[in-house]
């Protein structure tokens, strides 16, 4: 059994897409429902309950782009609905997304990480948007990060190198995930590094927690 991690995509069997419809209330969530399955769309995986249901299910999300003003549903899919699991895109897939003025310095960027030993991957509006095509970016929207880390050193090696990031890419976002399954936003870690704060939001597959001992504290 696959083992289920925060930002996970999930692609669904045919017979799963019908029940969802079926059982849909609004019409507006039937027709995003229909879009999806036509277009061959993800779901991902969202928070899941601190008891896991006894059927194996799932907790899923459609993150739905600015035609439905980016809204989101929740649904539950059983192990036996799932084609398969899958991952957003990596960050060097989402240059084209960005302006001709912002892709050389991400590149740059993408460069750096790679040599940090990260396989950074995009989530949000920008991963949503290359993932599906549809219409996803506003102005001013955020590059979520997805950056998988081993320990703290190598969490501030990836927030030095993004702090110093080109002034022309969009605002960077995002999270560090350690091994643990926990995750991070990178301006916190650096908030709390640098001592401006006392806790950090640790984010994980079942919950949240405010945390003055945060993940990898004792390899700091």
């Amino acid at each position: 059994m696959v083992a289920l991690h925060r930002h996970q995509l999930v692609r669904l069997r045919q017979e799963a897409w019908g029940r969802l419809q079926q059982e849909a209330v609004e019409s507006e969530t039937q027709a995003a429902l229909q879009c999806w399955r036509e277009g061959g769309f993800p779901l991902v995986v969202c928070r899941q309950p601190c008891r896991a249901p006894e059927d194996g299910a799932v907790a899923v999300g459609l993150a739905a782009p600015l035609a439905w003003q980016r809204r989101r549903w929740l649904f539950s899919v059983r192990r036996d609905e799932v084609l398969y699991f899958d991952e957003f895109p990596p960050a060097v897939e989402i240059a084209a997304l960005l302006s001709r003025r912002a892709r050389p310095g991400w590149t740059a960027l993408c460069d750096d990480l790679r040599r940090l030993g990260l396989r950074v991957r995009v989530y949000g509006s920008h991963g949503w948007q290359r993932l599906t095509g549809l219409p996803y970016l506003r102005a001013g929207s955020d590059l979520d990060l997805c950056l998988p880390v081993q320990d703290a050193e190598q969490a501030d090696q990836v927030v030095q190198c993004l702090s110093a990031a080109p002034f022309a890419l969009p605002r960077l976002d995002g999270e560090l995930l350690f091994p643990d399954g926990g995750g991070v936003a990178w301006r916190e870690w650096q908030a709390w590094r640098n001592g401006c704060v006392r806790e950090v939001l640790v984010k994980r597959l079942h919950g949240v927690e405010l945390t003055a001992q945060p993940l990898c504290e004792a390899m700091a």
